[in-house]
């Protein structure tokens, strides 16, 4: 029988405490003036996330995947066009693609970092597809159609390594949309610009979500995208609400994909916070590590690489027989979870693209180790060492157990 939760996985409750006072003021707020969809909480957001992530605009919509759909509409993505992106990733990336009618391609991922390896995709673009140098235009071999854009998925707090894959986009004339779902203010170096880059200002737009468990997390459903280029940025705001360049003026269909405000509200509450947040979980991260390392031989630890900034959303290791693994940390009363047991080319939603068991053995392996440790600004150093004890304690039997066989 599973003891009672020593630890939590995530903690939700803690943080809303501590805010309750300046949370429940949004509230008020929208009630006395009967601002409950756009209006200045939502636009006052959008400038603060904006800032944040040093870019020009911010659109803030209804969810991340409405955010990664909205920017490839657009950017002009569509019907006939190929989008490249990773099958290690929440299935939001890849549906996003498909709704907004282009067709999903998979590249691997790089063992190390779990993000998109630039290696294999450049291997995909150049051995699988063939480029039209006068109309500019990729086109893969075996369905003839157009590949438009690159998907990086900043996976796990850390980004994609952007250099390369920038590099490849500009020499195939593809568009870059990040998934910066998962990496609210971590940053990259840019050896090319010989600059740090916030997540969310290096490609030509990105997409972050604000569920609840996020490192910045609204009290719903929640997103937005970020970009440089105010063509994009207007036409997003056009294709949240309905087409609409100004009320009941509609100049294409859009979609109902709108912020409401008393969520923008509460972002922009916890948004003051975040800097102190990631620096939390930095630290903690930091802490795993240090009390992981005797038992490196038998567990894989996070590698974050010299080029990145990690904020860490999630800590992810990797162990063999990893169901087991987890059962016995739940029988001491530590949450854990799984960030993602089956890889998208595996999943029943996509055999009709035609991959196979193989043809990505990196994502695979990974997806059959890594667990994800509890990880929240406010674990606090007791917890951690509980967490990192009992870990220790089962790697060091397992050792013996294998030496005694």
């Amino acid at each position: 029988m599973t003891n009672p939760t020593k630890v939590p996985f995530l903690d939700l409750v803690a943080p809303h405490k501590e805010l309750r006072e300046a949370l429940l003021a949004v509230v008020n707020k929208a009630f006395d003036t009967a601002g409950f969809i756009g209006g200045s909480m939502v636009e006052a957001f959008e400038q603060e996330f904006a800032a944040f992530c040093h870019t020009k605009y911010c659109v803030g919509v209804n969810s991340g995947t409405d955010a990664l759909r909205f920017a490839f509409m657009a950017a002009g993505v569509g019907t006939g066009d190929i989008v490249v992106t990773v099958p290690h990733t929440f299935i939001a990336t890849t549906e996003a693609i498909s709704q907004a009618g282009a067709t999903i391609a998979f590249v691997d991922i790089n063992e190390q970092t779990f993000t998109m390896d630039p290696v294999k995709l450049r291997e995909y673009l150049e051995t699988k597809c063939d480029f039209d140098a006068s109309a500019r235009k990729l086109i893969e071999r075996k369905s003839k159609k157009r590949v438009a854009a690159l998907v990086p998925v900043h996976l796990y707090g850390q980004t994609a390594d952007m250099d390369p894959i920038l590099e490849l986009a500009e020499k195939f004339n593809l568009i870059v949309v990040e998934d910066a779902c998962q990496a609210h203010g971590a940053e990259y170096y840019s050896k090319k610009d010989q600059a740090w880059k916030r997540a969310g200002s290096i490609g030509l737009a990105a997409a972050f979500s604000f569920y609840p468990g996020k490192n910045l997390g609204a009290c719903g459903e929640g997103g937005a995208i970020t970009t440089n280029d105010a063509a994009l940025a207007q036409r997003i705001k056009m294709i949240r609400d309905h087409g609409q360049a100004k009320k009941y003026y509609h100049d294409i269909e859009g979609y109902n994909g709108r912020l409401d405000s008393i969520q923008a509200g509460w972002l922009s509450v916890k948004l003051r916070h975040l800097e102190n947040w990631n620096k939390s979980r930095h630290a903690l991260a930091h802490r795993y590590h240090e009390l992981l390392a005797e038992a490196k031989d038998s567990i894989g630890l996070p590698v974050e690489a010299s080029w990145t900034k990690g904020v860490y959303h999630l800590y992810v290791v990797r162990v063999q027989d990893r169901e087991a693994f987890q059962a016995q940390l739940a029988e001491a009363g530590i949450g854990t979870a799984i960030h993602y047991p089956i890889p998208l080319h595996q999943q029943k939603a996509y055999q009709h693209l035609g991959y196979s068991t193989g043809d990505f053995p990196v994502t695979e392996r990974v997806a059959a180790e890594i667990l994800s440790l509890p990880m929240f600004p406010q674990l606090d150093h007791t917890r951690q060492e509980l967490v990192a004890s009992k870990l220790r304690e089962l790697l060091d039997a397992r050792v013996e157990s294998i030496r005694q066989s």
